[in-house]
């Protein structure tokens, strides 16, 4: 097992997963503290670098393409405070940060875990229900429902219709965007049949953010809901019901639904999947068989 404890969080490989766990350190950011404890199965890794400095390093954590939903719904737009897949490491421990970078190395190169994207969500994604006020708005979320709710700052196009509850089937996609400069970030919910190019300012399934301290907590919102939705390189046959096809591809189907299905125990057992998700996720597979 290799460790590694700082002020900025603690670090920790035990062969099969790498535990992540924020700092108690006040400049610890709230993204961070909220997210809690990270537990990344080896199989999400793709790989792991140690970045010396005159004063402090820095780890940096790379997971594999669509392995964790929290990274698929900000897109890499997190900065270093937020990002949970970084740490500040004091120049007294470089050693112990390079022992870790080498046993995760050494793990990956024994498993041949292969660094090319995944289908599915390794990691499950923030605890739920979660709720995040920033912005003009508070968003909701209790693993069926986004719920969106105005303030006094609020565009009176927008909020005179009030509170908006979205159902994880309406919904496309999610994005959350961080304001820049001076232009403003967003969490908007994408809903199916209903594209709309309106900024978030009007958009009553957006919350417009204007980069204070609290706009990073939307992001977990958003990657809540994004965990929930089919995954993106799983392609549309996961998101629509599915279609008649022509009997010469009839078995070719039934045996990609029943490794779906295997694919789904794995997760399960693997913890990724509670009970409900599973049960809910299989029963949509035997529907379509």
């Amino acid at each position: 097992m290799a460790e590694i404890i700082q002020k900025d969080g603690t670090w920790v490989f035990d062969g099969d997963a790498l535990r992540l766990t924020p700092g108690r350190d006040k400049n610890v950011s709230p993204l961070r503290r909220e997210l809690g404890e990270l537990n990344v199965p080896l199989g999400a890794l793709a790989g792991l670098s140690f970045e010396q400095g005159k004063k402090t390093g820095r780890l940096r954590l790379r997971l594999r393409d669509g392995a964790d939903p929290l990274l698929q719904a900000t897109g890499g737009r997190l900065t270093e405070p937020h990002d949970p897949y970084q740490l500040l490491v004091d120049s007294d421990r470089y050693g112990v940060a390079e022992y870790l970078v080498d046993e995760v190395r050494q793990a990956l190169l024994l498993d041949e875990v292969p660094a090319d994207p995944v289908d599915a969500y390794l990691l499950p994604g923030p605890s739920v229900p979660l709720s995040a006020s920033a912005g003009d708005g508070t968003a909701s979320f209790d693993g069926e429902r986004v719920r969106l709710e105005w303030n006094w700052k609020t565009e009176e196009s927008k909020s005179s219709a009030g509170a908006r509850s979205l159902a994880v089937a309406e919904i496309e996609a999610v994005e959350w965007q961080p304001a820049i400069g001076l232009e403003n970030g967003c969490l908007r919910f994408r809903l199916r049949h209903a594209p709309t190019k309106a900024p978030a300012k009007y958009d009553p399934n957006a919350v417009e953010l204007w980069g204070f301290k609290k706009d990073p907590l939307m992001a977990l919102v958003a990657a809540a809901v994004q965990a929930r939705l089919p995954h993106p390189a799983a392609g549309p046959r996961d998101a629509l019901p599915a279609q008649r096809e022509p009997d010469s591809a009839a078995g070719d189907d039934h045996d990609a639904l029943l490794r779906r299905l295997r694919e789904l125990g794995e997760l399960r057992r693997d913890g990724v999947l509670t009970d409900e998700e599973f049960a809910m996720a299989k029963q949509a597979v035997l529907k379509r068989m």
